[in-house]
């Protein structure tokens, strides 16, 4: 069974969650020593639990740890593109959160940019992201030639004729062109083709 947009994007922000947090865990103590995680849990709302662990099981902490931290720890090693490559995985998985559908279009943006991150973080889950992305590639392409074949049918066809149907002279008999007054009906001054006079043709009891 073919797996939704939805999921595809939820499979790779999987894939960030595991392959972020090593990063995120290394940096974080490259600056604050073993003390790190009482830094990292001012930016977190669960009071109760250990911050590594909340952060090993939930991007959108993991993601904003590394956003607020971004001056201090992060830029030191990551660049302004990163930055904005960040910005947009919180982004996607915002909006993941919060809606059930994504167009092939918009999975494959998201996809490649969680792709781009993880490999600016030297995150072995890249290459399994890789081969999600390529797939999905493959989709976006058999979606782009299944609409450029119904564009091109329907161009082919518009302001022909359908097929089998008969022509107009085979379903309606033209009136002969000598055909002046049938049954009494009213039609007018016409020129008699033989003779080029004019004749009036009048409905009995109407005068024009």
């Amino acid at each position: 069974m073919a797996i939704s947009n939805h999921e595809r994007v939820g499979r790779a922000l999987q894939l960030l969650q595991t392959g972020v947090y090593p990063y995120l865990e290394r940096e974080m103590q490259a600056t604050y020593g073993q003390h790190w995680p009482v830094r990292a849990a001012t930016y977190l709302n669960h009071k109760n639990e250990r911050a590594d662990e909340v952060l090993k099981n939930d991007l959108y902490s993991a993601l904003k740890v590394m956003w607020n931290e971004w001056n201090d720890v992060f830029r030191k090693t990551l660049g302004k593109s990163e930055r904005s490559l960040l910005s947009e995985c919180q982004d996607i998985r915002n909006t993941w959160a919060h809606t059930t559908t994504f167009s092939t279009e918009d999975a494959y943006r998201a996809l490649d940019s969680i792709a781009r991150l993880l490999s600016a973080l030297s995150a072995p889950e890249g290459e399994e992201l890789e081969k999600q992305r390529y797939e999905l590639l493959r989709t976006r392409f058999e979606e782009q030639a299944r609409k450029a074949t119904r564009r091109a049918a329907t161009a082919t066809t518009e302001g022909q004729p359908l097929a089998g149907l008969k022509p107009w002279r085979d379903i309606a008999t033209p009136h002969p062109d000598g055909d002046i007054v049938k049954s009494g009906v009213w039609l007018g001054s016409r020129r008699h083709p033989a003779s080029g006079s004019y004749r009036r043709c009048h409905q009995p009891g109407i005068h024009l």
